[in-house]
């Protein structure tokens, strides 16, 4: 008699991804992030606990923003695994970004196991007013017409 059990699968794939015996090595499967807009910079919050903060890098190149860091596994020498939950190895994280950010003044920090990077808008996708000038359209963008009012961008 054959017996059908669909949570025999589950578990099957559940342990293909989660374990992979006692002691070796685990990639790491992501880098919890959250990020927010506040004022005029978006900000960018990695969680990375017990990596050291020397294998963290942050780079931009065009409109791609890439988060590597690299945490270490403990030596194994002399040691007996009862378990190895903890993933060691290379985390890595890119993401596209606007060209509304201002790439040249993105900064990072790494503080208790927490990356943070603020990323400025830049100055030209800030909303801006735009003057209203009496009579025909000019078209000099310095007209010396005299201003009735004003409407924002």
């Amino acid at each position: 008699m054959l017996r059908f059990d669909p949570f025999t699968d589950i578990d099957a794939i559940t342990k293909s991804l989660l374990a992979t015996g006692t002691g070796s090595n685990r990639s790491p499967r992501f880098m919890p992030m959250d990020l927010y807009k506040i004022d005029d910079h978006y900000v960018l919050h990695a969680d990375l606990p017990g990596v050291d903060p020397g294998s963290v890098d942050v780079q931009v190149d065009g409109s791609t923003l890439t988060l590597t860091a690299h945490r270490s596994a403990l030596s194994e020498d002399g040691v007996t695994w009862l378990t190895s939950e903890r993933f060691t190895g290379t985390y890595r994280r890119q993401l596209s970004i606007s060209e509304d950010i201002d790439s040249e003044r993105i900064v990072a920090s790494y503080d208790n196991g927490v990356l943070t990077v603020s990323l400025p808008i830049a100055e030209k996708a800030k909303p801006r007013r735009i003057e209203i000038s009496s009579g025909p359209p000019s078209s000099t963008a310095n007209s010396e017409a005299e201003t009735h009012g004003q409407i924002e961008a």
